[in-house]
């Protein structure tokens, strides 16, 4: 019963095996912020460069935070950030895209 009055010391609350995972963690935050960002923008449709680059950019980091992702509850809240970072770039490429106004 020693083992169960181990104190816990959470590194963090997705570091489920005790370790820390900074690069996970900061990829994580990139994404779901990206994500945020591409999600709230996408509603502008003047602001179609701000959300699809903030999606481009979620989906890169959170498609690399998946490969190297350690933990279920990382993968877990990386996808939530990739769902809103998708659908915020192809509403931003639905009004202009990356580069819509900037050619031609």
């Amino acid at each position: 019963m020693a083992q169960a009055m181990r104190p816990q010391s959470d590194i963090s609350l997705l570091a489920t095996d005790g370790k820390p995972h900074p690069l996970q963690d900061a990829l994580l935050a990139v994404t779901l912020v990206m994500g945020v960002v591409a999600l709230v923008t996408a509603f502008f449709w003047n602001l179609h460069l701000l959300t699809s680059w903030a999606g481009l950019i979620g989906i890169v980091t959170g498609l690399y935070g998946q490969f190297v992702s350690v933990t279920t509850r990382e993968r877990f809240a990386m996808i939530i950030g990739l769902g809103a970072s998708a659908l915020g770039f192809f509403l931003g490429m639905a009004h202009g895209g990356l580069f819509g106004g900037l050619i031609g």
